[in-house]
């Protein structure tokens, strides 16, 4: 499609307001998307690092008794 000019561009014929409201939508979506798996994955490596050290500390206790 050929713009007149910048602002018709961003009208999008009456329709910018959804059109560019949708595209805000969802960048803001899939980046609470990236940080919500970020804290997730975090939280999972801490607890396999501390079940890792639980098993560790079983097993020493184990050799000792």
């Amino acid at each position: 499609m050929n713009w007149e000019s910048a602002s018709h561009f961003w009208a999008m014929g009456g329709y910018g307001f959804f059109v560019w409201g949708s595209y805000a939508v969802t960048a803001l979506l899939v980046a609470a998307e990236l940080v919500l798996v970020a804290r997730r994955m975090r939280a999972a490596r801490a607890g396999a690092a501390r079940d890792v050290a639980i098993e560790r500390i079983d097993a020493d206790r184990r050799g000792r008794a």
